[in-house]
């Protein structure tokens, strides 16, 4: 490790952290204590310290930013980052680390819970008891065994609850796109469509992350689609479970009971779902484990030491630690969006994947590139935060090939970076980006065998349609009407009357309706609703 310099590092603790937080970050730097739910004490103290420890309550804002003039390192003892201004401390340099794995087993663990507590109405019966109601009937509730478990979202936590309930006798089904059948099956799931889940599960957990597409996935027509009997259980993002439909499905006895860790709004103390018998509800109870704070706390204290040592840091969230050159430094954004646009175009995880990288900057080691766009592919796939050192993880548990190539040879343009991917069925997807002029402009320049030029966008369409007149005027009047505006767009074909591609960039967030009203007034053969926003 590099060695410390004459001053000690100023590290500050704004909550209370477990005793083996400080113990892992060791002798070698200055502790100070604030209170960083309170502003007034927060900002003079964050003035001068080189790094900053947090967990929820403490919110690291652009103002909190921009007060540390030397702050190095802003590090969440946690899974989320919603009190982070991670773009902020980004464009100020500030490396941001967090703790990934640590809640995995416990959200897990509360996940089985809830299922059992929804299926034997645990919290229910003891409130009756406790006001000296004897009710053994009115809480009769069912056995798991040989119930279909429905999981949606097969990731790190998903298969832990399936692992466990399958341990009760349960029989379980998944829906995760992202999965392959193959995979799923070496875990003892059989993977379906969403509409084959709904349809069969007796229960349903939900292990997602939360993104655009899947927000409000478990809605009002999911819901029209399920067992009467079925019980749901939400302990990974609110909004996922859209909760005025579920509320209507519980009044109508059109679902059984739900299990909710999370809501669309936190903290959520009087939702009408708390009105309800049938509904177990915890206040975002996921990572409040003992066992998850302690590792929570030591993994970021360990990011720190390594953080303000120079070193590679694996749970950097924004910036790569280590030596890596200036030049290929503002390729790491670039990469990571373009495996979040190979995503959401593939609509699957490819059976391989190459990276390739093209042109001066192959004179550097690009290998932190793979990594990034490894990022961006898992991204909005599994229900973690990704980073540099689990994204190879997550692409080797999906039976994922990486592949990095590289050429000094570049013709069109200085650099470019390519994302390429086999799908299973053998078609490939491919996006390629580039960086143009002094300020770095993050440019599309190919999606497939189709040329592009157009800057990216945090919301973006990809259309595939037969080329022929009047396309342009249809796009623009159904994204008018819906109030969406467009801010660019570009149409590439590779001759005419074939194929047409158009790219367009929006100014939000695309819904599923309209995007299925312009595949079907366009003809469309493929439609992409493209989201970058943070």
């Amino acid at each position: 490790m590099s060695s410390y310099p004459s001053r000690k590092a100023t590290v500050l603790i704004a909550e209370e952290l477990s005793p083996a937080t400080v113990d892992a970050l060791g002798p070698d730097f200055e502790i100070r204590h604030c209170d960083g739910a309170d502003r007034g004490a927060l900002l003079p103290a964050i003035a001068d310290v080189d790094a900053i420890l947090v967990r929820s309550a403490t919110k690291v804002d652009a103002e909190a930013i921009t007060a540390a003039r030397k702050l190095k390192v802003i590090a969440r003892a946690g899974v989320g980052l919603d009190n982070v201004d991670v773009s902020a401390a980004t464009k100020a340099g500030v490396m941001v680390v967090n703790a990934p794995t640590s809640n995995i087993v416990t959200a897990a663990e509360l996940a089985c819970g809830l299922l059992i507590a929804t299926a034997r109405n645990i919290p229910q019966a003891n409130t009756a008891l406790k006001n000296a109601e004897w009710k053994r009937s009115k809480y009769t509730g069912v056995e798991l065994s040989e119930k279909t478990l429905g999981v949606v979202g097969l990731g790190r936590i998903g298969i832990l609850v399936a692992q466990r309930m399958s341990a009760f006798g349960m029989k379980v089904v998944a829906y995760d796109p992202y999965v392959q059948p193959a995979r799923a099956a070496q875990m003892g799931v059989k993977l379906l469509s969403l509409d084959e889940l709904l349809e069969t599960a007796d229960f349903i957990t939900v292990h997602l992350p939360k993104t655009p597409e899947t927000l409000g996935l478990i809605g009002d027509e999911a819901l029209h689609k399920v067992k009467p009997t079925v019980r749901i259980v939400n302990a990974a993002r609110g909004g996922i479970v859209d909760e005025e439909a579920l509320y209507a499905a519980l009044k109508e006895g059109r679902v059984a009971g739900a299990g909710l860790d999370v809501y669309a709004k936190e903290p959520c103390v009087d939702s009408p779902l708390f009105e309800l018998d049938q509904v177990v509800c915890t206040p975002h109870l996921g990572a409040s484990t003992d066992e998850a704070q302690e590792k929570a706390g030591v993994a970021v204290a360990r990011s720190v030491r390594l953080a303000l040592a120079g070193e590679l840091v694996p749970d950097a969230v924004n910036v790569q630690g280590g030596v890596i050159a200036e030049d290929v430094k503002p390729g790491l954004p670039l990469a990571e969006r373009l495996g979040r646009i190979f995503t959401a175009l593939a609509g699957e995880v490819a059976v391989r994947l190459d990276v390739e990288v093209y042109g001066e900057i192959t004179q550097h080691d690009v290998k932190v590139l793979e990594l990034s766009a490894l990022k961006g592919v898992f991204e909005d796939v599994v229900d973690e935060t990704v980073s540099y050192v689990n994204a190879p993880l997550f692409a080797q548990e999906r039976g994922v090939e990486v592949r990095l190539t590289t050429s000094s040879e570049s013709p069109d343009h200085r650099n470019v970076v390519t994302v390429r991917g086999t799908l299973a069925g053998g078609e490939e997807v491919a996006v390629s980006g580039t960086l143009a002029g002094p300020k770095n402009l993050q440019k599309i320049v190919a999606v497939g065998d189709y040329d592009v030029d157009l800057a990216l966008a945090d919301h973006m369409v990809v259309l595939r349609y037969e080329d022929r007149p009047g396309v342009v005027g249809t796009v623009g009047r159904i994204l008018g009407e819906a109030g969406l505006n467009i801010a660019g767009m570009q149409v590439s074909r590779l001759e005419e009357g074939g194929e047409a591609l158009a790219v367009l960039t929006v100014d939000d967030t695309v819904p599923p309706p309209v995007l299925a009203e312009l595949t079907a007034e366009v003809g469309a053969t493929s439609a992409r609703s493209v989201n970058l926003a943070d």
